[in-house]
């Protein structure tokens, strides 16, 4: 009787287990599906270089936070042309958002694709972004690549905003602007 109680819980703990390790299977495929998503869309709106609004087939509107990059604020010098050379670029176009994430305003955070081009590699390009190595390893390694290079070529060419003798990071923009406010840091 002793034997079979406990081959009884033997076999109890191995289903226990096995269903754990189901689970846990099930969260890491969930967790990949959530990393390749795939928007398709009509780009809408801007609402500066590096924040668009896409419409899908649903007639759903999703507000993208273009990854990889970080602008000027509209207030903040080349603020607008960034903003209206992400427009050349994506406006009333068909786009393909592979995104991974949210932020905390609640945008899809992803890499914004006109056909093959990737709109913000080409904002870092024409010196209308930084690369924003703040969130760099959320990128591939072949993205970190091109996206530090292109940002290189366009200081060493004074591009867009490095024209400017001293062009002043979004983030460190947004940082005085808090503080000059007494948001604090």
């Amino acid at each position: 009787m002793r034997n079979a109680s406990l081959r009884e819980a033997a076999i109890g703990h191995k289903r226990l287990f096995a269903h754990a390790i189901t689970t846990a299977l099930a969260a890491l495929v969930c967790q990949a599906a959530i990393a390749d998503s795939v928007l398709l869309g009509r780009v809408v709106g801007l609402a500066d270089g590096d924040t668009v609004t896409v419409l899908d087939s649903s007639f759903v509107q999703h507000k993208i936070r273009v990854a990889g990059i970080d602008a000027p604020e509209k207030s903040q010098a080349f603020g607008n042309r960034s903003k209206a050379h992400l427009a050349s670029l994506v406006m009333g176009k068909p786009v393909e958002v592979h995104w991974h994430k949210k932020d905390r305003y609640g945008r899809v955070v992803g890499l914004v694709m006109v056909g093959a081009v990737d709109a913000g590699l080409e904002q870092v390009r024409a010196g209308m972004a930084w690369h924003y190595t703040a969130y760099a390893r959320e990128q591939s390694a072949e993205q970190q690549v091109s996206y530090a290079a292109a940002e290189a070529d366009a200081r060493l060419n004074h591009r867009g905003l490095w024209r400017d003798a001293t062009p002043i990071a979004p983030w460190d923009f947004r940082a005085a602007k808090r503080q000059a406010h007494g948001s604090g840091p």
